[in-house]
């Protein structure tokens, strides 16, 4: 792997990861103390996690725009400074309405971010190195979520929200100088004659269809539906709170380490899965791994009443989320690098954004209309696992006999 490529992955990588550290915290800490933040309806709840990712997809066209024109340290100068306002605002303005615009904001932070991070990983890499990249990337810029969400769940069990806010805010302001020092004053742009070609005639086929649908599919389940009804689900079970060295540890602390487990080892297994997915020459046969998987496990949780048996899926199932986003990710980059790059990966984060949206409102809908019911939630959601199964191996038969 070539070096500057790899230390420019990183770069980004990073400065994701601390921008991350406020929003991770919020998934983990606001359904469980939603009163701290002024909130009077499991409906706010929804709205507040979802908001920033409705609001990125009528952005993204304009993120894709702002690339084509400015160089990355611009758009990662100006994601920083809105991560550290954002944060602050978390703690220290308890008002519906505040929080709702702050939100916007973040969202604006993460389409910047993300789309960023994408174009980085296409502009440096190969199709012998990109799954590895891939894989960094993602591991790295997840630290941001093991920080967020285990200091943050641990934190609030002890103390208010505001100051586990501002010491987060804090973080993201430091990195401002370091973005003008170490990111490069440079366009990300597409290289050679033939993609220009390609970008002329840029158009969805049957391949791509799938791709993106799987990119919506991936965006709904982990970061949406699974991020956001998480905490609520251990407290289900999770009856009393135990205090060990005076520390309390309460469902936002179990919540925020079982969220950690997976961040703690995505910079390892990530890059692993890349790997592997670069070995193989059919690299989207690995989706099956983590579709069939999680169509087991969200069963298997919906179905349980241990809370021990509950946990051991949990940790199972955070497996699961890093094979399907490393693999999802990377079969969309693949996709990306043989069309117009920039074009490609807005439509990509659209639909992850959107499936991350839908995710928190549609669950905390459907736990208001059946009383609560996680486990009408989960088993949904093992039918929509299913269901991409079944459309990959029809697609994976297509392309073996279109290849053949």
């Amino acid at each position: 792997m070539n070096g500057s490529a790899r230390i420019r992955v990183i770069q980004v990588a990073l400065m994701t990861a601390i921008a991350l550290f406020g929003d991770a915290m919020l998934f983990i800490v606001l359904p469980l103390y939603y009163d701290q933040f002024g909130l009077t309806a499991l409906w706010q709840i929804g709205l507040l996690l979802s908001i920033n990712r409705l609001i990125r997809l009528p952005l993204n066209p304009l993120v894709a725009w702002f690339y084509r024109r400015f160089s990355l340290r611009t758009g990662l100068l100006i994601a920083m400074i809105l991560a550290s306002i954002t944060t602050f605002s978390y703690g220290v303005f308890p008002i519906f309405w505040v929080l709702f615009i702050a939100r916007m904001l973040w969202g604006v932070a993460w389409s910047l971010l993300r789309m960023g991070g994408f174009l980085t990983i296409i502009e440096v890499s190969s199709d012998e190195n990109r799954g590895k990249h891939v894989g960094m990337y993602n591991g790295l810029w997840g630290i941001g979520g093991l920080v967020g969400m285990l200091a943050g769940g641990l934190l609030a069990d002890q103390m208010s929200i505001m100051p586990i806010t501002t010491v987060f805010a804090l973080c993201a302001a430091a990195c401002i100088p370091v973005v003008w020092r170490v990111i490069p004053n440079v366009l990300i742009t597409n290289n050679d004659s033939k993609q220009a070609v390609t970008n002329e005639k840029f158009s969805f086929t049957p391949y791509h269809t799938i791709v993106l649908l799987t990119s919506l599919g991936m965006g709904f389940l982990i970061m949406g539906l699974f991020a956001s009804t998480l905490s609520p689900l251990i407290e289900t079970y999770y009856i009393e709170e135990l205090t060990v060295l005076g520390v309390v540890i309460g469902a936002a602390t179990v919540a925020g380490v079982l969220q950690a487990v997976r961040w703690s080892w995505d910079p390892f297994v990530a890059p692993l899965v890349g790997k592997w997915m670069d070995r193989l020459e059919h690299s989207h046969y690995l989706l099956f791994v983590p579709l069939s998987g999680g169509a087991i496990v969200f069963f298997l949780i919906g179905w349980t009443s241990e809370l021990y048996l509950l946990l051991l899926l949990l940790v199972l199932f955070q497996l699961i989320s890093t094979f399907f986003s490393t693999t999802v990710d990377t079969i969309a980059t693949e996709a990306a690098s043989k069309t117009d790059r920039v074009k490609f990966m807005m439509w990509h984060t659209i639909m992850v954004d959107t499936g991350a949206a839908v995710g928190p409102l549609l669950s905390y809908l459907l736990l208001s209309t059946f009383d609560g019911s996680l486990s009408i939630v989960y088993f949904i959601a093992s039918v929509i696992f299913l269901a991409y199964t079944c459309v990959w191996a029809y697609a994976a038969k297509k392309i073996k006999t279109e290849r053949t």
